[in-house]
């Protein structure tokens, strides 16, 4: 079982901190640009079908509603393979002057080992449950750490600081969507029932990483033995069953539905898509941060939250698209 501490998220809330923002948006009406053959480049035909969702087992978290298990259907569709790259935002940008969330605020959130000495020391605020969570202004998809970072050396990195308002509006231009909650959950199995990982129940099968994730003493040092401090190229380690990368670890992927934990509230058990309203928004998959001491949400059933407007240097998203 986990303490409530173990309980709290590693991705910030921009709720849990009060910082003066000026936010407007200079966003314009995003249409549609991507051709409906185009939009399915480097996407995966996910059959649909029944499954079981959602976990009993010992190490999952049941306060986030990860149970009981139930019997879910979905419908076939198209899943991106790999989660949005920072390319693939760059050019969304270009196209469209799109500014994120984290830009319009002014500010999003940093893990603390991934800033200068300098940069503590300039920082004001960090979230109070989860201090590793460092308020840098500046942060945003194109600066990561903050001013005078870029992401030129990360291009096939998954975008990050990205809030669930701005993957909408990608999904948007790109002619796509964001996946329901029983879709991701599905498409991560990979066509296995009930298994922890989306390859299977070890986490490392014959001593190979197959994710990117914590290692050693969260949130103090990481050994880095997966290869990678922050985010993963998103074709990193092997695909799951679908041919799908990093559907745990790396990035946290939004989901489309509202966040709720009664499962009875889901919408019902065929191709549901969640509540009709709530005050946040479903993530899966864990991140680089996720470690078993304190969160092993890099599970194919574990779920979280946050408000639509957050962003983390740990938040990314994928897209679907109909058969």
């Amino acid at each position: 079982m986990h303490s409530e501490k173990e309980k709290s998220c590693c991705a910030g809330k921009r709720t849990a901190v009060s910082v003066a923002s000026s936010q407007k948006s200079t966003n314009g009406e995003i249409n549609s640009l991507r051709r409906e053959d185009e939009s399915k480049e480097n996407m995966v035909y996910i059959p649909g079908g029944h499954f079981l969702m959602g976990t009993e087992d010992k190490d999952g978290f049941p306060a986030d509603g990860e149970g009981p298990v139930h019997k879910v259907s979905v419908k076939p569709f198209y899943m991106d393979k790999y989660a949005v790259s920072n390319q693939d935002f760059r050019t969304f940008v270009e196209e469209t002057g799109y500014a994120t969330e984290a830009e319009e605020y002014g500010w999003s959130f940093v893990f603390h080992l991934f800033l200068t000495e300098a940069a503590m020391k300039k920082a004001t605020q960090k979230v109070q449950q989860t201090p590793w969570w460092i308020v840098v202004e500046g942060a945003s998809w194109k600066c990561p750490e903050g001013p005078g970072t870029s992401i030129d050396d990360r291009l096939d990195h998954p975008v990050i600081h990205i809030s669930w308002n701005d993957a909408k509006a990608y999904c948007k231009w790109a002619n796509k969507r964001l996946p329901s909650e029983a879709e991701w959950e599905f498409a991560a199995r990979g066509g296995m029932e009930q298994k922890k990982y989306a390859w299977g129940d070890e986490l490392t099968p014959e001593g190979r990483h197959h994710c990117n994730i914590w290692q050693g003493d969260f949130p103090k040092s990481n050994t880095e033995e997966d290869g990678y401090a922050g985010t993963a190229p998103v074709a990193s380690y092997y695909p799951n069953g679908y041919g799908l990368f990093n559907m745990s670890g790396n990035v946290w992927e939004w989901c489309s539905d509202w966040f709720v934990k009664n499962v009875n509230k889901r919408g019902g058990r065929y191709n549901p898509t969640g509540p009709d309203r709530g005050t946040e928004k479903v993530m899966r998959g864990g991140s680089y941060l996720c470690h078993e001491s304190y969160c092993n949400r890099y599970r194919v059933a574990a779920r979280t939250s946050n408000t639509p407007d957050s962003s983390t240097g740990n938040i990314g998203f994928r897209c679907v698209t109909e058969e």
